[in-house]
């Protein structure tokens, strides 16, 4: 699967036009995407991998958009969301009842916060679960409080905020002062009379080509194992894990609590418990593989 013969971008000058050539695409019924990805899963036909391509252009666009605040060519998030998009698009199995755009949101976004991820200049940012929700969510978390004010977080809203993204309030009070441009770019030039930047005597350490593709792959598959682990919990305990750990903008327990009618506290237990037999269930599930790999046709 190629992107040759796809709409390019070039900067923000041209997004105005990619936009408007990429409405061009239709959108396909649930039966042409069906009968599309069957074409593509049986006979890797590249006309209709093409299809089912270009007629999500536009979903990767307006995920896209949303990660413009954090200083990088929009050509480039867009060209890495549209990366994941075909690898979404490669994996897709339409038997599985859902449509390709809700399977194709996770790859696009995971493809894009690893780029957004390996670009930008941050110091210890940290690689948990728990730092990258941070770094991906504080800005849009700040915005629905109302925490707009310059500088430093008042206390009120850095334990609101830690509440909310899981994390400890002193996590958030360094992330907000990096995400703020407390920390030197690495786009400032070496000297008021210079052309060269900082960036420009770094060595280039990102993965190679294949390296990033294996990457993905395994993501997928670490995805694919998620959705089945979830079908192991109950319907609330599906919920709550959700809310609090799957979803962009998480649930505080306060809200959750009083969904529930039961305390914080006890939100928190489910929590606990839901993901600990998350992680049984994939476990077990991984552990199984090598042996079905192995086992006699």
């Amino acid at each position: 699967m190629s992107s040759r013969g796809l709409p390019t971008l070039s900067g923000e000058a041209g997004l105005s036009r990619y936009l408007t050539e990429i409405r061009k695409f239709p959108l396909l019924t649930p039966e042409d995407e069906y009968m599309y990805a069957k074409a593509w899963q049986e006979h890797e036909d590249p006309e209709a991998a093409r299809k089912l391509v270009t007629s999500h252009l536009r979903l990767v666009a307006k995920i896209a958009m949303g990660y413009r605040g954090y200083g990088l060519p929009v050509s480039e998030i867009v060209s890495e969301g549209n990366v994941g998009l075909m690898q979404a698009v490669k994996r897709f199995d339409p038997d599985k009842g859902f449509r390709l755009a809700t399977y194709a949101m996770w790859w696009i976004r995971a493809s894009i916060q690893e780029y957004v991820l390996r670009s930008w200049s941050m110091v210890k940012m940290g690689t948990t679960a728990a730092q990258k929700k941070l770094f991906f969510n504080l800005r849009k978390a700040k915005s629905n409080i109302g925490a707009i004010e310059e500088g430093d977080l008042t206390p009120e809203h850095t334990e609101k905020l830690a509440d909310q993204l899981g994390v400890s309030e002193t996590e958030v009070t360094e992330m907000n002062r990096r995400l703020s441009g407390q920390d030197a770019s690495l786009n400032a030039p070496l000297r008021s009379d210079s052309e060269s930047e900082w960036q420009d005597w770094l060595a280039d350490d990102t993965a190679d080509q294949e390296t990033r593709l294996a990457e993905r792959e395994e993501m997928g598959d670490r995805h694919e194992l998620l959705v089945a682990a979830l079908d192991t919990l109950n319907e609330r305990e599906r919920d709550i894990i959700q809310a609090r750990r799957l979803q962009e903008s998480p649930s505080t327990l306060e809200e959750l609590s009083q969904k529930y009618g039961v305390s914080r506290e006890r939100v928190r237990q489910i929590e606990v418990r839901a993901f600990e037999k998350l992680q049984e269930s994939m476990k077990a599930a991984m552990n199984k593989r090598p042996a079905a790999l192995s086992a006699p046709a």
